[in-house]
């Protein structure tokens, strides 16, 4: 389904009526282009302006990200819509200026952030190699994309990761990045889930380009199997780095945060 026609079809229960759908998006790879330092990401000011076009029309849009809500925020530079952070454990609604977080989670993290120290104490090998710390509060991402060496950072990484799980945290891997989380389940299905809980809308798009964002496809099916929703569509972004599941399990597929632009213009 990669033709205009395949794209205005896939789309027309959600432009049936905006003031019943939601519009869902994942920001890095999917607004805002890959880059090598993840503090460099930002959202395009032409997909920008789309995006606010769109919440404008469609009353329930928001960002969904692995980042922390605020920083999502910072990136898409639109406070009028609500941002879903840390793969679910943080809902920032539109107009406020503290997420909610949730409790368990939040009280796990001190495991996360002592172990992350301990790491950068202990470990002078990442450095070495260029693996960057990202801290997420109660998430704590190490990257290797950019790397000297690519192969031999993941290596080190890979080590992190083990010394994690044994530790009884959780590892969790995206695109040149290992997340080192607590042991309490979080995922952007849930997250959404919380945010349009007593919203009154018949219909949801999402659209992502990494593993995690299966878990908000599957997410949006789970809601439509339990009437929540009357229908759901899952929009999977290409890219050279598109994991295999991403693909079989889009409804609809678009080449990079270009198409996910053409996609937001077709919307309107």
């Amino acid at each position: 389904m990669s033709t205009a026609t395949s794209l205005e079809a896939a789309l027309e229960p959600i432009r049936a009526d905006p003031a019943r759908a939601a519009v869902l998006l994942d920001v890095d790879g999917t607004l805002a282009p890959i880059v090598r330092h993840a503090d460099d990401a930002h959202v395009p000011e032409p997909t920008r302006s789309v995006l606010i076009a769109v919440s404008r029309k469609y009353p329930v849009t928001a960002c969904v990200s692995g980042r922390r809500a605020a920083i999502a925020r910072r990136i898409v530079s639109i406070g009028s819509i609500s941002y879903v952070g840390n793969h679910g454990a943080e809902l920032l609604r539109a107009g406020r200026t503290e997420p909610e977080l949730d409790p368990e989670f939040a009280a796990a993290g001190e495991r996360v952030r002592a172990f992350r120290d301990e790491v950068w104490r202990d470990d002078a090998r990442l450095q070495r190699l260029r693996v960057r710390g990202e801290d997420k509060g109660e998430i704590a991402a190490f990257h290797w994309r950019g790397a000297p060496d690519e192969a031999v950072a993941e290596a080190a990484v890979q080590e992190v990761a083990a010394h994690a799980e044994a530790a009884g945290l959780v590892a969790h891997w995206g695109r040149k990045v290992l997340e080192v989380r607590p042991p309490v389940h979080v995922d952007k299905g849930a997250g959404i889930a919380r945010l349009l809980a007593g919203v009154d809308v018949d219909t949801a798009m999402y659209v992502g380009d990494d593993t995690t964002d299966l878990d908000a496809f599957r997410g949006l099916r789970a809601l439509v199997a339990q009437g929540r929703l009357e229908s759901a569509l899952c929009v999977g972004v290409r890219s050279d780095e598109t994991p295999p599941e991403l693909e079989r399990e889009a409804d609809l597929l678009v080449d990079g945060p270009a198409g996910v632009r053409s996609v937001l213009e077709a919307l309107l």
